[in-house]
C-alpha cells in the first residue's frame, strides 16, 4: 500500500475512517447551514451575531478540556466516543426539527451552539488520543493525518452540498442530515475489533490529574512554543467560517450557495495539505513556524483579492498552509508525549487551539460589521505573521534551545524535554 495510505490497511483504522468522512461531511453541513440561519434568517447580516454563535460553540473547550482531557487518561475511550457522537446526533436532530417547524429563534441556536461546543469538549480529547489505540507508533503521523485528509475531504464535500440545499429547501433538512450521519461513527466504534485495540497505559485514580498534565507541558518548551503559535492563529486566523461568510455576503454580494462553494475551494487545499501531511514520518517545529507564516502571507493576499472568483482561488493556499500547520502541530505534540499524559496533553492542546475562539470570533465579527470583511482576514494573516517572526526569533534567540535532526526542540543541559517528566 502507498506510504500515503499505511494506516488504512489496519482494520480498526478503516472502520474508524469510513465512519468519521461521513461524519465529517454532515459536520460541515451543519456549520454553513448554521452559519447561514443565523446570518440571513434570525439576523439581518449580523457578523457579529455569527460571531457569538462560533464563540458560544467553542468556549467550553476552553473550560472543560482539562477535565475532559483526564477523563480520557482513565476510562475507556471508545465508550466515551460513543456517548458523545450520539448526544452531538440528538442535538443536530433536536436543532433541525426546531428549524423545520419555523420556531427556531437566535436565542435557540445560541443554547445549541453552547451545548454542542459542551459535547464536543468532552468529545475531543477522547477523539484525539483514541487514534494512537488504533494504529502503531511509527504509523500515528500518517493517522493524524488521513484524519486530517477525512476531515477537510468533509469540508470539501459538506459546504457545496449544503449551499445547494440551502438553495432548494432552506436550512432546516441539513440539520437532520447531520444528526443521521453520526450513526456512521457510532457504528464503526461498535464493530472494531478490540482484541485489536492496542493497549494503552491508565491512570489511576486519585492525584491531581489536571496539575499534572499542567507540570508535564509546563516543562516542555517544545510543547509550549506550539501551543502559543496555534493559540494566536487559531483565535485570530483560523475563523474562515465567519470571514468567508461575511466576505461572500458583504463584499461580493452572493448567496448560500456561492458561500458554501468558497469552504468546498478552500478544502481543495487544505485536502491536499492533509495528504502530504500523510506522508511524512517526523513533523517538528520547522514546519509549524514555517506553515504558520506561509498562512499569514496567503490569508493576507486572499483579503486583497478584488473578485469573488479570484478570492475563491486564493484561498486553496490559504487551505493548504493551515492545514499543514494543524496537522504538524498535532503530530509532533502527540509523538512527544507520554501515552499515559496524552489524553491530558491533547485537551490542553485543544484548549489553547479552539478556545481562542470565543475571544476571536465576536472581535472578528465585529471588525466585519464596523471596518469591512476584508479587515477580518487581514487581522488573521498579520498576527500568524507575527506571530511566526516571533517563534523563529525564539529558537534562535535562546541560548538554552536547539532543533534537532527532526525538528523537535530540545533543551540543552538544563531540561531533557524528551523525557517526558513532569
Amino acid at each position: 500500500m502507498s506510504p500515503t495510505f499505511r494506516a488504512l490497511s489496519i482494520h480498526n483504522y478503516r472502520l474508524w475512517a469510513t465512519g468519521a468522512i461521513v461524519s465529517n461531511t454532515g459536520t460541515w453541513m451543519q456549520r454553513v447551514a448554521q452559519d447561514w440561519l443565523v446570518l440571513t434568517q434570525l439576523t439581518h447580516n449580523s457578523g457579529t451575531a455569527v460571531g457569538v454563535t462560533t464563540g458560544l460553540q467553542f468556549a467550553p473547550a476552553l473550560l472543560l478540556s482539562p477535565t475532559a482531557g483526564a477523563l480520557a487518561d482513565r476510562v475507556d475511550r471508545r465508550k466515551v466516543l460513543v456517548a458523545t457522537q450520539t448526544s452531538l446526533g440528538v442535538l443536530a436532530a433536536a436543532l433541525g426539527v426546531l428549524v423545520l417547524t419555523n420556531v427556531a429563534q437566535l436565542w435557540h441556536v445560541y443554547v445549541f451552539a453552547l451545548l454542542l461546543g459542551t459535547v464536543s469538549a468532552i468529545d475531543a480529547p477522547a477523539r484525539q488520543a483514541f487514534v494512537s489505540e488504533l494504529v502503531p507508533t511509527d504509523v500515528l503521523p500518517n493517522a493524524v493525518g488521513l484524519n486530517s485528509a477525512s476531515f477537510h475531504a468533509g469540508r470539501l464535500i459538506g459546504p457545496g452540498i449544503a449551499g445547494l440545499l440551502i438553495h432548494w429547501f432552506s436550512t432546516g433538512p441539513v440539520f437532520i442530515i447531520n444528526a443521521i450521519s453520526f450513526a456512521a461513527v457510532v457504528t464503526s466504534l461498535t464493530r472494531m475489533r478490540l482484541g485489536e485495540l492496542r493497549a494503552q497505559p491508565r491512570r489511576a485514580r486519585g492525584g491531581h490529574a489536571i496539575r499534572e498534565g499542567l507540570s508535564y507541558v509546563r516543562h516542555r518548551p517544545d510543547i509550549l512554543l506550539t501551543m502559543v503559535i496555534v493559540g494566536m492563529i487559531g483565535t485570530f486566523g483560523l475563523n474562515f467560517q465567519v470571514t468567508t461568510a461575511l466576505m461572500a455576503r458583504l463584499v461580493f454580494d452572493k448567496g448560500a450557495g456561492e458561500y458554501g462553494l468558497l469552504g468546498s475551494i478552500m478544502a481543495i487545499g487544505s485536502l491536499a495539505g492533509a495528504l502530504l501531511a500523510a506522508r511524512r514520518e517526523h513533523p517538528g517545529m520547522r514546519l509549524v513556524i514555517g506553515a504558520a507564516f506561509a498562512f499569514g502571507v496567503f490569508a493576507t493576499i486572499a483579503a486583497l483579492m478584488p473578485t469573488y472568483e479570484l478570492f475563491a482561488v486564493a484561498l486553496i493556499p490559504v487551505g493548504l498552509s493551515s492545514l499543514t500547520l494543524m496537522t504538524s502541530a498535532n503530530a509532533s505534540v502527540q509523538l512527544s508525549t507520554d501515552p499515559i499524559m496524552r489524553g491530558r496533553v491533547m485537551a490542553l492542546y485543544i484548549a489553547v487551539f479552539m478556545g481562542g475562539t470565543p475571544i476571536g470570533s465576536p472581535i472578528i465579527g465585529w471588525i466585519g460589521e464596523n471596518f469591512g470583511a476584508r479587515w477580518t482576514i487581514l487581522l488573521g494573516g498579520g498576527v500568524a505573521i507575527v506571530t511566526a517572526l516571533g517563534a523563529a526569533a525564539w529558537l534562535v534567540l535562546h541560548d538554552g534551545v536547539r532543533v534537532n535532526v527532526r525538528g523537535t526542540v530540545t533543551q540543552r543541559e538544563r531540561v531533557e524535554v524528551g523525557s517526558g517528566g513532569s
